[in-house]
């Protein structure tokens, strides 16, 4: 089998299939990667390997007398228990039910009851009574299993059965492979991914193995993966986006996938493990981005020279490779020339921070600021924007290396029709669409139109050749009190062109004019102060005319090319920045809003008290 013939990945049928073809074709290369904090070396296991562990889980699910069609549901970080669960409950036709592992007991409490989930496997006791002290009646829990547990408490009779791992699988030892059940079909369930729930509660998305398997067939279309490719897997598999584009296609190909340690470890695992492909959400590349321009602003006046040549000559050479406008400077007659040396100085050191093989990384989640996707794509970095929702499997559409616009997410997915509804809403049909919403026939069928199209919620524009240009979120567009209509991300990605600026939130709806919050970078929040002659430390400079006044003038310098009705007028000073930990992420940090602008009322009515006074 070589890199370039992947021919088979058409006639997969359903998910467990792809592991099937990859321990037969590839039995003793890598399939997953994971570190092992005892002995504190990243440990490999191979496909035949992992199919082991797979049987033995589907062994234990079979001798629970688990049915084709129940739900099962997980509570675990990225890992090779995880991976292994999903494995095993799709061979049995059984529907996983991924809870987000930063979720609180009492939303797993509602998923778990919601999905009618059988059976439930997570880490530690303790993480189980807490969600059993939510106060939520699960009557269709059987089975709870604990990872980390060696040995299971006396059971009294009382469902859920709690048991250590180890003496779940026990269990199964007696199922001989041949009683296991036959693999699933095109159109049974392989998930419920329950939506974020930031504006209600979670709805679980019905999504088949024709929906995913047609998505990662999608994908094979417009990305050359293959077995020798190596993933670095960190965003949840709570999101279809980690789930088909990094798992189920890595799996399709034969391609590793590591997982990594942390979030927080993130910049040392692209160095360790050095992945070929990554998929990744828009704040990671703004905050190395950020991480390096705070490095530049306090390093040799000939770093920044040859950054800012690099900048120039790379991008130029993007554009020309990507039929974009091409900005011609005096010294473009050296871009040949001087590229080498350059590439070297500059950009290879760049590349170097994400492993230095990347080949390929893909955006998605969000939309990714320009002006950090311009820095990346100039430095060599081939940043492919993605679009979709955990309703289409996820994936709509994706940028080829090939006529990539930065600006966009590409062009709609092979096989996916996309046009624009009422109000630029893009609305679009495809195989990957959703089966519909796990019990919810009114909330399906609102989410169709009449003639059949997915709403999908995201104001876009396609005149770039049929390219996707996402303008926003429809219920995010600020109306102010006056009738102006603004998109808050677009102001808030230019906010965030000056480093001052780590995060920003922009607000408005109907007030009479927009204004926004800030989390400030720390090392130019003490800079910005040393000017001012203000201590950086008292709470009572984030609130000060002073600091105020030079804040907004930084907004306004950064906001310049928009109309005076978007830029902001006041402004928020904060300092902690706002995380996953904090719940003011989603677990694929994009901004929670509403709970934003809930959590720091106050400061927003006294903004606007002020300036209205």
């Amino acid at each position: 089998m070589t890199s370039s013939d992947h021919s088979f990945v058409y006639d997969f049928r359903s998910i467990p299939e792809m592991l099937e073809h990859a321990r037969l074709t590839w039995p003793d290369r890598e399939a997953f990667r994971q570190f092992d904090y005892g002995e504190n070396v990243w440990v490999s296991t191979t496909w035949s390997q992992y199919h082991a562990r797979v049987q033995a889980w589907r062994r234990a699910f079979q001798a629970m007398g688990l049915e084709k069609g129940e739900r099962v549901a997980m509570l675990l970080t990225n890992s090779l228990d995880a991976v292994t669960f999903d494995s095993a409950a799709l061979s049995n036709g059984l529907v996983p039910v991924p809870l987000h592992a930063i979720d609180t007991p009492g939303a797993c409490a509602y998923i778990l009851k919601d999905s009618n989930a059988r059976f439930l496997v997570t880490t530690a006791r303790a993480r189980w009574n807490a969600i059993a002290a939510a106060g939520t009646s699960l009557p269709d829990l059987k089975q709870v299993v604990l990872l980390n547990e060696t040995e299971s408490p006396e059971f009294d009779g009382t469902l859920p059965r709690v048991d250590a791992a180890r003496v779940w699988l026990a269990r199964g030892e007696a199922v001989t492979d041949e009683e296991l059940p036959a693999f699933p079909g095109w159109d049974d369930l392989a998930g419920l991914i329950y939506t974020s729930g930031t504006t209600g509660r979670p709805k679980g998305v019905m999504l088949s193995h024709g929906n995913i398997v047609s998505n990662v067939q999608q994908i094979s279309r417009v990305c050359d993966v293959c077995e020798e490719d190596v993933y670095l897997s960190y965003l949840p598999f709570s999101h279809t986006f980690e789930r088909t584009v990094a798992h189920y296609t890595a799996m399709a190909h034969g391609a590793s996938l590591a997982f990594a340690r942390s979030v927080a470890n993130l910049e040392h695992d692209l160095i360790e493990v050095r992945p070929t492909l990554l998929c990744s959400v828009p704040r990671v590349y703004e905050r190395i981005y950020q991480k390096i321009q705070t490095e530049l602003a306090r390093g040799s006046d000939r770093d920044r020279y040859l950054t800012d040549w690099m900048l120039e000559v790379g991008w130029r050479r993007f554009a020309k490779k990507n039929d974009l406008p091409v900005e011609s400077t005096p010294r473009m007659c050296l871009d040949d020339e001087v590229h080498p040396i350059l590439d070297r100085e500059v950009a290879r050191k760049i590349r170097k921070m994400f492993g230095g093989r990347l080949r390929a990384t893909f955006a998605g989640g969000a939309s990714l600021n320009y002006t950090v996707a311009k820095f990346f794509s100039a430095m060599g970095l081939n940043i492919q924007q993605v679009y979709g929702l955990t309703e289409t499997s996820p994936i709509l559409s994706w940028s080829t290396p090939e006529g990539n616009h930065p600006d966009t997410v590409g062009l709609p997915a092979p096989g996916t029709e996309a046009r624009l509804g009422e109000n630029d809403e893009l609305q679009v049909k495809g195989p990957q669409v959703m089966q519909g919403y796990w019990n919810r026939p009114e909330d399906t069928k609102a989410a169709f139109t009449e003639d059949g199209w997915f709403r999908t919620g995201d104001q876009a524009d396609l005149s770039d050749g049929g390219r996707v240009r996402i303008k926003g979120r429809i219920k995010e567009i600020i109306v102010t009190s006056t009738g102006e209509k603004i998109a808050p991300v677009d102001v808030e990605f230019a906010m965030q062109s000056d480093r001052l600026f780590e995060q920003a939130l922009v607000i408005g709806e109907k007030r009479p004019f927009v204004a926004a919050l800030v989390v400030v970078n720390d090392a130019e929040w003490h800079d910005l102060c040393a000017g001012l002659q203000l201590d950086p430390e008292d709470p009572a400079t984030l609130v000060s005319r002073d600091a105020q006044r030079a804040v907004i003038r930084r907004i306004r310098a950064a906001t310049k090319t928009f109309p005076q009705y978007g830029v902001p007028r006041a402004v928020g000073i904060l300092r902690t920045p706002w995380t996953v930990e904090n719940e003011l992420l989603t677990s694929t940090m994009k901004l929670k809003r509403r709970t934003i602008c809930e959590r720091f009322s106050t400061l927003i009515d006294q903004m606007y008290a002020e300036i209205n006074a």
